[in-house]
């Protein structure tokens, strides 16, 4: 007799993760509006009234600052899409199915890479 290989998670599995999947959706969509407001922030530390040195130190720390936000914001911005898209695979019921091997991902992984479509198997075969 073939052995039954499970090829999807269960209705009850899959709600689970989308449970776990929307709190990281919100904590993420939290943390971007953080990373944003720090962006936006035009705070000139009241540098008005000091040397022209210093305040030339400073706009360049500021303009770091503003590069270094807006990459934590990309970065933010591709996760929360990811973590979109493993709605929609949960949605369409191909959540936790590894896109190269069509197996399922072991839901430990899942649970600490909630976005991920790669079994270990396949992203050590990346290597």
């Amino acid at each position: 007799m073939a052995e039954d290989v499970k090829n999807r998670y269960s209705d009850k599995e899959l709600e689970e993760f989308r449970t776990l999947i929307q709190e990281k959706i919100d904590k993420a969509k939290a943390q971007l509006e953080l990373i944003k407001s720090a962006y936006k922030n035009d705070s000139n530390n009241g540098t008005d009234d000091t040397s022209p040195t210093f305040k030339a130190f400073d706009e360049g720390s500021e303009v770091m600052s503003k590069e270094a936000n807006s990459q934590l914001a990309i970065r933010q911005e591709k996760f929360i899409r990811d973590l979109k898209n493993a709605i929609i695979r949960i949605e369409n019921k191909t959540y936790g199915v590894c896109r190269v091997t069509g197996k399922l991902i072991n839901p430990e992984r899942l649970r600490l890479v909630p976005h991920a479509t790669l079994s270990i198997e396949a992203k050590n075969m990346q290597k």
